[in-house]
């Protein structure tokens, strides 16, 4: 086996994620995404957010 071969297997080692991973970890960042959508659009940290641009641009 050539070198070229051994690295086009891999070599033994584990070269990336497989397409199993792939969808957990795309799952779970969509997951994330949707908590953090709800989070940022509730209306505590929009209020919060308002009110800290409406003292940002009265500053000036």
């Amino acid at each position: 086996m050539g070198v070229r071969t051994a690295r086009w297997r891999g070599s033994g080692r584990d070269a990336g994620m497989t397409t199993a991973e792939y969808a957990i970890g795309t799952v779970a960042a969509c997951a994330f995404a949707a908590v953090l959508y709800r989070v940022v659009t509730s209306g505590t940290v929009s209020g919060a957010v308002s009110e800290l641009l409406d003292r940002a641009l009265h500053a000036v």
